[in-house]
């Protein structure tokens, strides 16, 4: 009967099975949009990539420059150079602030020690001042044993500043290397700063600063970053953008 008998080739019976196809072959067939997402999802996975890995280089590279701040900030080059230079802090009326007389009470020791025939004060002073830290800095020094003639006053409201003055008062006299005394956390920055100017520098810390304890750890943390920017597009650079 003509009920039983199989349908015949390209019957409409036959047409309407649906075909079973290999999923991955429609995502991949030419003109389907299946392989976008996945190339954008891989670009996405090695764009993270590159900034996990940029991340961690910047981290690691300013822990080590944290460290180097540190450990600067612990050593002490003194030996004989032209001039001793000391970075100016605050002063009241021409009287040296405490973290001010620490660096200046080092001086007195590295000049009785005869490590320079000269010794170089820095530092500017604040609207309303009578003084400038450079001038404190010098009263403070006669008034401890080193002489006035020998003593050079220069201003400059940054360390990039006076040290620049320095240089230029050094090369005046033909004078090139200097011994920098400041607080320890403060080190490494100047004698990158001396030797960006052209100064063969050299740090002797004071270690007798008021500043201690934890404040110590927040100044080495902002002077880390001040050093690792600054290494990397110059302090000078650097002062024109932070002022």
């Amino acid at each position: 009967m003509t009920s039983d008998a199989e349908p015949a080739a390209g019957s409409p019976a036959e047409l309407a099975v649906p075909t079973q196809r290999d999923p991955e072959s429609v995502d991949d067939a030419p003109g389907d949009g299946g392989a976008r997402p996945r190339e954008a999802s891989k670009a996405r996975r090695r764009a993270f990539r590159l900034i996990a890995v940029g991340a961690a280089l910047l981290g690691l590279y300013f822990l080590v420059t944290l460290w180097q701040v540190f450990r600067t900030g612990n050593s002490d080059q003194a030996r004989p150079v032209d001039a001793i230079v000391v970075l100016g802090a605050a002063q009241y009326d021409g009287r040296p602030s405490p973290q001010l007389a620490a660096r200046l009470d080092h001086v007195v020791e590295l000049w009785d020690d005869g490590l320079a025939p000269l010794v170089v004060t820095t530092g500017a002073n604040q609207p309303g001042d009578r003084f400038t830290e450079a001038e404190a800095s010098a009263a403070y020094l006669q008034d401890r044993g080193v002489p006035a003639d020998v003593i050079v006053q220069v201003g400059g409201s940054t360390s990039y500043d006076s040290l620049r003055e320095v240089r230029d008062q050094l090369q005046a006299r033909g004078l090139n290397s200097v011994l920098l005394v400041s607080d320890p956390y403060h080190s490494l920055r100047i004698r990158l700063i001396g030797q960006e100017l052209g100064l063969t520098a050299y740090v002797s810390p004071t270690r007798t600063s008021p500043v201690r304890g934890r404040e110590v750890f927040w100044r080495e943390l902002k002077e880390a970053a001040g050093v690792a920017v600054g290494r990397i597009i110059g302090f000078d650079r650097l002062l024109q953008i932070t002022g």
